[in-house]
């Protein structure tokens, strides 16, 4: 769906709005397998789980990017709690930097986020990356990205959704997002999606067997190549 998810609660909000996870109402643990380009290096494996309860939901999630001349590890603890028409929530993300040659360093990140149900068909999503600018380190004057991403979910029935987007780095160009996931059938789902700055095409396919999601992603770039996803989770309760 190109990433048009700010305005969608499921597991995966935990990494893509911690605000959105106060709207679930089950437990659940999950992983993925990310691989931009058909390039090793560029790999990101990550896992995690959020925790329903009756005094919000908490998520702890983890990841790593890269190889061995560059690489992140990032950990990832978040709350959310749901409220009237509203979930708010906030993360803190410890990331790692390992640079070849330069050494580690590591900065405790901060992320606010929120989804709101504007009618019973349409939600509304923001989330706020790096809220305090933290830099890559004590000697220099470069910040990690600060990142804000807005956007609108439309849920006229359990079989589609439609989601739009916009994302905005402080220093970079605006992206825009558009992303559509509809039920096949009972059990299988097809997404599409596309984004601007840069152009992506993106396609989808997910397999939900009782407790359990499949899914697969392609992003397609017509420059640089191919990106593949695979994910998968399984709900407690």
């Amino acid at each position: 769906m190109a990433h048009a998810q700010v305005a969608i609660a499921d597991e995966w909000s935990l990494f893509n709005n911690i605000g959105a996870i106060g709207n679930l109402k089950e437990s659940s643990i999950f992983c993925s397998y990310d691989q931009r380009l058909g390039i090793n290096d560029l790999t990101t494996l990550g896992a995690g789980a959020v925790i329903a309860s009756d005094w919000g939901n908490f998520g702890l999630g983890v990841s790593r990017y890269g190889g061995e001349v560059f690489n992140q590890q990032l950990i990832n603890v978040g709350y959310g709690h749901q409220m009237g028409i509203a979930s708010l929530g906030a993360q803190l993300i410890y990331l790692q930097t390992n640079i070849e040659g330069y050494g580690k360093r590591a900065v405790p990140l901060i992320g606010f986020g929120g989804r709101a149900a504007l009618s019973p068909e349409f939600y509304f999503g923001a989330y706020l990356f790096n809220v305090g600018r933290a830099k890559y380190g004590p000697d220099t004057d470069d910040y990690y990205p600060t990142v804000l991403q807005v956007g609108l979910a439309y849920l006229p029935e359990t079989k589609l959704s439609v989601s739009l987007e916009a994302e905005k780095d402080i220093l970079l160009p605006a992206s825009f997002k558009m992303g559509l996931e509809y039920n096949l059938v009972h059990k299988f789902w097809a997404r599409c999606g596309a984004s601007t700055a840069p152009s992506n095409f993106h396609f989808g396919l997910g397999f939900r067997p009782r407790k359990f999601k499949i899914d697969y992603a392609l992003g397609q770039n017509n420059k640089l190549g191919s990106t593949h996803h695979f994910s998968m989770s399984y709900i407690i309760h």
